[in-house]
């Protein structure tokens, strides 16, 4: 009986936040194809609907950007800190 009175609630916040947890609006393919974090190309990152009006590139994000092909991040931009 004890147990329940723990399992109950805890199960009903659980499942709270499993329903309210908003899915990440990023594009992973990015990350897996430089194998960096969105921190080596953005300055601060936040919700999908501000990084589009303003990425907050860094140097290194502003050199990824220029590049014709975006499957891996070039020497020059490693070094574009």
């Amino acid at each position: 009986m004890r147990v329940l009175k723990l399992a109950v609630p805890a199960a009903i916040v659980l499942a709270g936040l499993v329903m309210t947890t908003v899915p990440s609006y990023g594009t992973p393919v990015f990350a897996k194809a430089t194998g960096k974090s969105c921190t080596t190309c953005h300055a601060k990152v936040g919700p999908m609907a501000d990084m589009k009006k303003d990425p907050n590139l860094n140097a290194t994000g502003k050199c990824f950007k220029e590049q014709k092909e975006h499957t891996s991040l070039s020497e020059a931009c490693l070094k574009a800190k």
